[in-house]
């Protein structure tokens, strides 16, 4: 999954390269508090001493993945969509995008992007019983965008409709950076009827023990980041007619059951369709 743990308030910048071993990293983090194997004593102790300030993240971790699988069901079978582009992948977990999209329509083509080796490595092993011309794997940033596009398009067709999957990504984005061009870039390079998902870190939900956590994070981080307010999340799908039931707290898209929809999370999440 996706690079996920939120930041502070205010932007910061990206610490100088330091080992995998020393530094903690949000991919390997967030492995850890999904019940992963793939991280380092730095990760653990980066999230114990989170859970120990916001308890709340490792439901929200969790809800994220399970909001990654509810959007990509609902593509792949209600919507259509044969055609997902996955920015900020993270390290593989159960229920990745392409098990859960072929397993509705097997002619699914799926390109994964992410910038951590470490995370290509795994994604390699993960893809390596899968057909070449169905996946792909892209070492890529999100500020890359011209990049990403180039080379998807070696699997991905942009005449038809794409799903851009933003799951957990942007707020590992800084205002400097301008992630709403950013967004709006991918945007203007796929056809009407295609989808952006976007779960997003929130700012306003469970303010304080958020910023408390975010802030000692961002000491102990390898990435900066910043969560953002409903208003903020919600300026990313300017121009998108949202999916009902809109922009929600990530357990309230369409869950499964009235306790999934009540679990504690502080993300918010939705889908929007280009018109």
């Amino acid at each position: 999954m996706p690079s996920y743990l939120p930041g502070s308030n205010t932007p910061g910048s990206e610490r100088p390269p330091a080992s995998y071993a020393s530094v903690a990293h949000t991919a390997r983090v967030y492995d850890y508090l999904l019940g992963g194997k793939d991280n380092f004593a730095v990760d653990r102790d980066a999230a114990e001493q989170a859970i120990r300030i916001n308890p709340d993240i490792v439901p929200t971790a969790r809800a994220n993945r399970a909001f990654l699988v509810r959007t990509t069901s609902y593509l792949a079978g209600q919507a259509g969509i044969r055609q997902f582009l996955d920015i900020g992948t993270g390290l593989p977990t159960n229920n990745n995008i392409h098990e859960v999209a072929q397993s509705i329509a097997p002619e699914s083509r799926i390109v994964y992007v992410d910038r951590d080796p470490i995370v290509l490595t795994h994604a390699r092993a993960l893809l390596s019983g899968v057909p070449e011309d169905a996946t792909d794997y892209i070492e890529a940033d999100l500020r890359e965008p011209g990049k990403i596009l180039a080379e998807a398009a070696r699997t991905l067709d942009f005449g038809r409709p794409v799903a851009i999957m933003l799951i957990a990504i942007l707020h590992l984005i800084l205002d400097r950076d301008d992630p709403y061009d950013l967004v709006s870039q991918l945007v203007n390079a796929v056809v009407p009827g295609s989808y952006v998902v976007i779960s997003h870190a929130a700012s306003d939900i469970d303010t304080g023990a958020m910023i408390s956590m975010a802030n000692r994070l961002n000491e102990l981080m390898a990435q900066q980041a910043v969560p953002r307010t409903y208003r903020e999340v919600a300026a990313f799908f300017a121009g998108l007619d949202l999916v009902e039931p809109g922009l929600v707290r990530i357990p309230e898209w369409r869950p499964a059951s009235v306790s999934e929809a009540a679990v504690r999370a502080q993300m918010w999440g939705a889908i929007g369709r280009r018109p």
